[in-house]
């Protein structure tokens, strides 16, 4: 390719990039402008939505019913503010929106944003503004109609009341004359709010209508909670009052400690509140009344799981004192005989100074256990803690009485142990003696013709061995790791001595048996007579293992395999 070819083709692509970058910011212009022409079409409908037919409706409807001065008032400053919508700030926002317009034919689109949102913004704005002045002339204009509705509901309301009163009149007994006084009040609102709807005096319909809806409730409230009022706190609350008391003083007679529940006191402020609670009921004030009676109520029931628990904490209190005092004389006992040989046993046995001070330490708590178990006792006698808190001490102390007879049956366990290791290294000596002798006695039974050099020396450490573990059993006080150290040296040596003995015997004896095999072919081969004659100077030289592979290679010669038939006779 030429270098004219090539700036062409460059000025080609060059041209096509500008051409296609043009393009797109083209269509990019016209979308944008397309978006902002339904954005302002958009402001213009709502704009002219503000002023609606329906403000206008409404604001006949006030004019129709205008009939007092502050009705009237009223009706002006909406007019006003009506106006000031219509004629001031809605012909800001058509500015507004003229000045986009122009902005939008010039194509100032920078500017034309700015105004826009801020066009926007003012705009709803005023819907708010206007929407808000609707709503006020709604409630008046639909207020005799919600008012009506709401009256109509109140009065059904209201004669359920009166009906469910007149049913059930006993129970209202006590309430009976500000219930009726208040059943009057009702009806004088209810006549009330006529008269002011006939003269359509709205403003204070309204008030009319609060206060029947809350005199009703007020009534509601009180038709429901007075039968359960007068239930728990004329019958139900007073008759556990009288059962825990009942209770509570059998219980003292026979010896429990009931301070701590503050019996007389909370039956005291109990009896308060009830009466204020029916003092309060006499002008209809019901307010946590019911729910004051109900925790009343719970209170005085939870009493009696508290009776129950310590009925239950005394029969505890008691299986302790009976098991803590019979287990603390037993230990007290078996510590005592122990301490009392504790001389013999240190003489006896190399005890470290923890494991001979844990008998006193034991003696010491056991002691304490013991002051502490008395204590209680005579806290229990005197009457001055309930029965729950003695009980809990007592499992403090039975706890710490476990943790001491633990203690000392390990204690003893360990001083038992000391007797079985010296007993049973003294049946492992005699055992061990016994190994020995036979292996002795073995060993000088057959007759060979060369003792091995290192049966004299394996012998003569194992007899010392047997004499140290001898002085250590002689010794006192004995020591049981340094005892149980000399058992298993003297037990090692001595069956080193043993395996020794039986290695070599049977050794010699497979090389004795090779070479008598081997002497029938002493004269047919000389090869199998030397290696034979060799066999035998080893084997009387003590040499067995050399005399059994001499033997067995020389009459290999002649049978092949014999060496290794001969070989596993040895092995086995």
């Amino acid at each position: 390719m030429g270098r004219v070819t090539f700036l062409l083709l460059a000025g080609a692509y060059y041209i096509l990039a500008i051409a296609l970058v043009g393009l797109v910011l083209f269509f990019l212009k016209r979308n944008e402008k397309k978006q902002i022409r339904k954005e302002i079409e958009k402001l213009e409908t709502e704009k002219n939505l503000i002023i609606s037919a329906s403000m206008l409706s409404e604001l006949n409807k006030v004019e129709a019913l205008v009939n007092n001065d502050e009705l009237k008032k009223k009706y002006k400053e909406w007019q006003e503010r009506f106006k000031k919508i219509k004629d001031k700030d809605l012909p800001k926002i058509t500015d507004s929106i003229n000045e986009i317009e122009e902005l939008f034919e010039d194509n100032d689109l920078t500017n034309l944003k700015s105004i826009l949102l801020k066009t926007d913004y003012e705009l709803n704005a005023l819907k708010t503004k206007a929407q808000f002045l609707l709503d006020e002339i709604k409630e008046l204009t639909l207020s005799e109609e919600k008012n009506r509705e709401i009256i109509t509901k109140l009065k059904a309301e209201y004669r359920s009341l009166v009906s469910d009163y007149k049913e059930n009149e006993s129970d209202y007994e006590i309430v009976k004359v500000p219930v009726e006084l208040q059943f009057e009040n009702v009806d004088k609102l209810f006549n009330a709010f006529e008269k002011a709807m006939d003269q359509n005096a709205y403003t204070e319909v309204g008030k009319i209508v609060k206060a029947i809806a809350d005199i009703i409730d007020n009534l509601k409230v009180v038709i429901e909670e007075t039968k359960p009022i007068c239930l728990l706190g004329k019958s139900l609350i007073p008759t556990k009052i009288e059962d825990i008391k009942k209770i509570s003083s059998q219980m003292e007679k026979e010896g429990y400690n009931l301070e701590y529940l503050n019996i007389d006191y909370n039956i005291e402020e109990a009896n308060k509140k009830i009466s204020d609670i029916f003092q309060r009921l006499n002008v209809l004030n019901l307010e946590d009344s019911l729910f004051e009676l109900k925790t009343m109520h719970d209170y005085f029931d939870s009493l009696y799981n508290d009776f129950d628990k310590e009925k239950i904490s005394k029969r505890i209190f008691e299986d302790f004192s009976r098991s803590i005092l019979i287990k603390t004389t037993r230990l007290e006992k078996v510590n005592n005989e122990l301490f009392k040989k504790i001389d013999d046993i240190k003489y006896s046995y190399d005890l470290d100074d923890d494991e001979s001070s844990v008998i006193k330490e034991i003696k010491e708590e056991i002691a304490s256990i013991h002051s502490s178990y008395d204590k209680i006792i005579d806290i229990s006698r005197s009457k001055i803690l309930a029965y729950t808190k003695l009980a809990k001490e007592m499992e403090i102390i039975n706890a710490k009485l476990v943790k001491t007879e633990e203690k000392l049956n390990g204690a003893l366990k360990r001083l038992s142990t000391l007797k079985e290791d010296e007993k049973r290294a003294r049946e492992q000596l005699e055992e061990i003696k016994k190994i020995l002798s036979q292996t002795k006695e073995k060993y000088r039974s057959f007759k060979l013709p060369v003792t091995p050099k290192n049966y004299f020396v394996e012998l003569s450490e194992a007899m010392e061995a047997i004499n140290e573990m001898t002085k250590v059993l002689d010794s006192r006080p004995i020591s049981i790791k340094t005892l149980n150290l000399r058992v298993d040296t003297a037990r090692d040596l001595v069956l080193k001595v043993y395996n020794t003995v039986n290695e070599t015997i049977k050794t010699a004896k497979m090389a004795e048996a090779a070479i008598v095999y081997g002497n029938r072919y002493r004269v047919v081969n000389k090869e199998v007579d030397f290696g034979l004659i060799k066999a035998e100077n080893l084997f009387f030289k003590g040499n067995f293992h050399g005399s059994l592979e001499n033997a067995i290679n020389a009459i290999n010669i002649i049978e092949p395999g014999i060496y290794k038939r001969l070989l596993n006779e040895y092995q086995n």
